[in-house]
C-alpha cells in the first residue's frame, strides 16, 4: 500500500504538471488538493461516526475578509483577557462537532488561550469522503488564504498565535503559520502535507511538531523525512513523533481511531502549544 500510494502521487504530481503551463512543481496546497480526487485516497477516509455535541462556551461568529464574503470561526475565548491564540485547522470533513468538542478541549487544557477554529468550506461539512475530498478539492487556495488572514486581522497584531491542524488542516496548519510571520508562535502538523520549497521554508517564524503515521501510503515516511531535511538546510526547528498507524490515526471519528497513539501524540502536542505560547 505504501508503494502504492507513492506512485499514485508521482502520477498525481506528473500529471498536474503536464496540464498547466507553468513548468514549475505544484504547491504543497496544491499537492493535497491532487491527492483527495485520488478515489484511493479517499476510501483510506472512511465516513466519520456521527456525533451530536452540544457546546460549552465556544461561538460561531462571521469575521470581516478583504473579499466579499466573510469568513465563519468558532471561538473559544480565553476566561480572562489574553493576546495568546491558536488557530485550529479542521480535516477535510469540515468544521464539525468533533472540531468543535476539540477546541473547547484544548482551550480548557491551555488556560488563558482564545482558541479560534477556521471554517475553510464556508458552512459547508462532508459526511462521507467523496464530497469531502470535493470539498478539499474544490476549495480555492486565494479563498483558504483569505480566511487565514481574516483571522489574523481579527486577532491583531499583537497576538501570538499558534496554529495546529489535522490531514487536510495539518497542511493549512502550517501555510498559516507562514502567512503569520513574526507572530507565529509554533506550528502542530497532524499527517499533513509538507511544505518543499526550501526557500519559503526559510521564511518561517516557528518551530513546527510534525505528528505522523507510519503506514501512512500518501504522506508517506520518505516525504517527512525529506520535510525534516528541508528544515535542517533551512536552519528551522522541527520535532516529529512517527507512530506505527494509518492516516487520520488521532480523528476519533475515524473508525479506525488508535486511541493509545492519540492520546500520546496529544500529550506531545499539547506540551509543544503550553511552551511555544508561554502558558
Amino acid at each position: 500500500m505504501k508503494l502504492f500510494g507513492v506512485l499514485c502521487l508521482a502520477v498525481l504530481t506528473l500529471s498536474y504538471s503536464q496540464n498547466n503551463e507553468s513548468c514549475c512543481m505544484p504547491s504543497a496546497t496544491e499537492e493535497f488538493a491532487a491527492l483527495t480526487t485520488d478515489p484511493v485516497f479517499a476510501s483510506l477516509h472512511l465516513s466519520p461516526i456521527p456525533l451530536h455535541y452540544q457546546t460549552e462556551g465556544g461561538v460561531m461568529k462571521m469575521i470581516h475578509t478583504t473579499d466579499s464574503m466573510d469568513a465563519r470561526i468558532f471561538e473559544v475565548k480565553s476566561p480572562v483577557a489574553s493576546n495568546k491564540y491558536v488557530f485550529m485547522v479542521h480535516e477535510w470533513w469540515g468544521l464539525n462537532d468533533y472540531i468543535k468538542r476539540e477546541a473547547e478541549k484544548l482551550r480548557k487544557e491551555l488556560g488563558n488561550v482564545t482558541v479560534i477554529a477556521l471554517d475553510m468550506y464556508d458552512s459547508k461539512v462532508a459526511t462521507d469522503p467523496q464530497t469531502a475530498g470535493k470539498y478539499a478539492s474544490g476549495l480555492k487556495d486565494s479563498r483558504a488564504r483569505t480566511i487565514i488572514q481574516a483571522a489574523i486581522d481579527y486577532v491583531g497584531k499583537d497576538a501570538d498565535v499558534a496554529t495546529i491542524g489535522w490531514c487536510f488542516g495539518g497542511g493549512w496548519s502550517l501555510q498559516a503559520a507562514f502567512m503569520l510571520g513574526k507572530q507565529a508562535a509554533g506550528c502542530v502538523m497532524y499527517y499533513g502535507m509538507p511544505e518543499k520549497d526550501v526557500e519559503k521554508i526559510k521564511t518561517l517564524h516557528c518551530d513546527v511538531l510534525g505528528i505522523f503515521g507510519t503506514q501512512d501510503g500518501y504522506i508517506t515516511p520518505a516525504l517527512v523525512e525529506q520535510f525534516q531535511k528541508d528544515m535542517k538546510t533551512a536552519g528551522k526547528n522541527i520535532t516529529v513523533y512517527n507512530y506505527d498507524a494509518v492516516h487520520a490515526f488521532a480523528n476519533p471519528s475515524n473508525p479506525k481511531y488508535d486511541e493509545k497513539d492519540a492520546n500520546d501524540a496529544h500529550v506531545h502536542a499539547l506540551a509543544f502549544l503550553k511552551e511555544k505560547l508561554g502558558v
